[in-house]
């Protein structure tokens, strides 16, 4: 009885302790909030919400992509090269002054797919030429590049296309479309999370794949299919970029990598996997386009936002692995 009652004591523990790092995002962004709210009556105007909001679409749609793999511990540094190689492919197939072009709906379809390719090639260079994901997707990043700049060919495709342009220019309740698709990819990348083989497979991979492996999975397509998925996702945020910018461009990534991986780990998501999930990462953007905004508000110079941003990752994943430091005596 005293080794039962020890154990079951031992588990409450642990889930008030995981609620507690759960509830930790959350109340740091109200209290930011708050705190930006006194400091400028123009942070808290309805509009400057918006606008938070509204910012925040594309690196929520980068970081639904990011967020997968990092649940595997595995890292993903090919942001950039995806989303500007689909940025150029999506602003060369829907309505442009570079050619006569004008396929819409399924223009934007091939820059999906062609980010899910890119994404399949990390996978597949992790576990086929065994590239350590921070390698491979680096490379895989450099290769988007120069399919980017090859299709710039010198000169900027603007795009013409009405749908497009209008995800950012048109508002429904008060928000952009882009907002909008950003809330779905939010949902479904929470729905694969909870309810598919793939997204429980993710977090098993994290947690302990050694045992997933002893168990008879096969975890080899999971990770080509989860690094697939985040491609997708990217291809997405480099077609939103371009509806943003009514153009393409090679750069037009740029940054959202480091920023998605910020925004993961505030909200939660661990980098050594097998914690966080698309709905903390989601928090995280917020946490993050609070911070920027509020900084801009206040009147801090940008050149000191970035390294802001810096020390907030440091504090994120040193407060996150509190827990792991007894077991983990040796850092890598």
């Amino acid at each position: 009885m005293t080794v039962t009652s020890g154990v079951a004591a031992s588990r409450r523990i642990f889930r008030r302790g995981a609620a507690f790092r759960d509830a930790g995002p959350p109340v740091a962004l109200v209290v930011l909030f708050l705190i930006f709210a006194a400091l400028s009556p123009q942070f808290r105007s309805i509009e400057n919400v918006q606008n938070i909001v509204d910012a925040a679409a594309v690196l929520a749609v980068v970081t639904c992509g990011i967020t997968f793999v990092l649940m595997m511990g595995s890292i993903d540094l090919s942001a950039a090269g995806v989303m500007g190689a689909s940025a150029l492919t999506v602003s060369l197939l829907v309505a442009n002054n570079r050619n006569d072009n004008d396929f819409g709906l399924a223009g934007i379809a091939v820059a999906v797919v062609l980010g899910c390719a890119f994404g399949c090639l990390s996978g597949l260079a992790l576990v086929l030429l065994k590239v350590p994901s921070f390698m491979a997707t680096l490379g895989v990043s450099a290769i988007g590049l120069g399919v980017a700049t090859l299709m710039f060919a010198g000169v900027q495709p603007n795009i013409t296309d009405a749908m497009l342009k209008s995800w950012a220019i048109e508002r429904f309740l008060g928000l952009s479309y882009l907002t909008w698709i950003a809330a779905a990819c939010i949902l479904v990348g929470w729905l694969i999370q909870r309810y598919t083989r793939l997204g429980r497979y993710a977090f098993a991979i994290g947690g302990a794949e050694e045992v997933l492996t002893l168990s008879g999975v096969k975890v080899k397509p999971y990770k080509v299919a989860v690094f697939a998925l985040a491609g997708a996702f990217y291809g997405l945020g480099g077609v939103m970029v371009t509806s943003q910018l009514g153009a393409g461009l090679v750069q037009a990534g740029n940054g959202y990598d480091f920023s998605a991986i910020t925004a993961a780990v505030v909200g939660g998501t661990l980098l050594t996997g097998g914690r966080g999930g698309i709905l903390h990462s989601a928090v995280g953007v917020v946490l993050v386009m609070v911070l920027t905004n509020g900084l801009v508000q206040v009147g801090v110079s940008p050149y000191w936002q970035g390294g802001v941003e810096g020390l907030i990752v440091v504090a994120a994943v040193a407060a996150a692995v509190i827990p792991q430091r007894r077991r983990n005596q040796v850092v890598k």
